[in-house]
């Protein structure tokens, strides 16, 4: 299989540049897997294809700012982005200009120091003078931009502080919103509760490898970006217990999708399941069709990018042909697509 297979033409006005007026307003298009069948929802309306006893997942990471300028003592100007977090890592900045071991930077009156060059394009700093080990994150948190995907093609704008964010994010630590939740209302999270659908949550922190696209053409040779994740015990007991019994876990986003899987052997076999202690991990998995699911049995997600992996991801749970039919339906119908756009749910 290569990652051909998965371009499609995306017509740039289908691109949702700006988030709804009113969160939670964009439209659903629901695809059977059984039925082979496409509906046209709205997502607010969420709860109808859903059923008592189903076990929503949400991921509640927070999205950092992340986006930062800082000037060399020469007065070159170098734009860094704050990496996701991951457990027990330094801070690491994608940084566009020149850098090397020992330079020093300036940001609103900090000083930076660049510990060390860990990849290409990529670097490790710390605050001159700061004793707290997150001080370089709190620089960012104070001063940065609201790091919106590129695709957008415009600058961070004040909409963007409260509607690139869920509603229920929590734990800080993404440099890229988990899109498929970005349109849940407190409002929906009733109406679900009220159903009798059960609410957990997990936290992965989402990387800007999660969208980018595949730059080779033989998936075998495409090397995956790894994720942080930590599920907590309440949660895994939750999952553990559904699927025991035969219900239906529903993962919110594909973020919650490779966490779920990643951590699948260790959740059916409940080997993690002692004491308080969350089931943590690096989600490195890479899902495209073929894979086997063995925690998640529905997902609700946004339209992707051409070539992407988590359009890979998608293809895998819906089936290639299904969701061929629904991105076609999708753009004659007009849907708007990425991160501020229209969603599917696959059941």
């Amino acid at each position: 299989m290569r990652a051909s297979d998965f371009d499609y033409e995306l017509p740039e006005e289908r691109i949702a540049k700006y988030p709804p007026i009113q969160r939670g307003s964009t439209r659903l298009l629901v695809l059977d897997r059984v039925t082979d069948s496409l509906t046209e929802a709205h997502y607010r309306d969420l709860d109808a294809f859903l059923q008592k006893g189903d076990l929503l997942v949400l991921n509640n990471t927070r999205v950092v700012k992340a986006r930062l300028f800082a000037t060399k003592p020469t007065g070159a100007k170098i734009e860094l982005m704050l990496l996701e977090k991951h457990q027990g890592e330094q801070s690491l900045v994608l940084y566009r200009g020149k850098l090397k071991k020992g330079d020093r930077l300036l940001a609103h009156g900090h000083e930076l120091q660049v510990e060390a060059l860990v990849d290409d394009g990529v670097a490790r700093l710390e605050m001159a003078g700061a004793e707290s080990e997150g001080a370089v994150r709190e620089l960012f948190e104070q001063f940065g931009g609201v790091p919106i995907p590129p695709y957008l093609k415009r600058e961070a704008e004040e909409v963007d502080r409260e509607r690139y964010q869920t509603v229920f994010a929590e734990l800080p630590g993404s440099v890229a919103a988990p899109t498929a939740s970005l349109n849940i209302t407190e409002e929906l999270l009733e109406k679900l509760r009220r159903k009798g659908v059960e609410l957990v949550t997990l936290t992965l922190h989402v990387g800007l490898g999660t969208f980018l696209p595949i730059r080779v053409d033989e998936l075998q040779e495409h090397v995956m970006h790894r994720e942080f994740y930590t599920i907590p015990p309440a949660s895994l007991e939750k999952i553990r217990k559904v699927k025991a019994s035969g219900g239906r876990v529903v993962a919110v986003g594909t973020t919650v999708t490779r966490a779920l899987e990643h951590a699948a052997g260790r959740i059916e076999s409940g080997s993690d399941f002692q004491g308080d202690e969350a089931l943590s991990g690096e989600a490195d998995i890479f899902i495209y069709p073929g894979y086997r699911f063995r925690i998640v049995d529905l997902l609700l997600t946004n339209f992707h990018a051409p070539r992407s992996t988590v359009l890979m991801l998608t293809a895998a749970f819906a089936g290639s042909d299904l969701l061929r039919r629904a991105y076609k339906t999708a753009v004659e119908k007009r849907y708007s697509f990425l991160s501020y756009g229209d969603s599917m749910l696959i059941c």
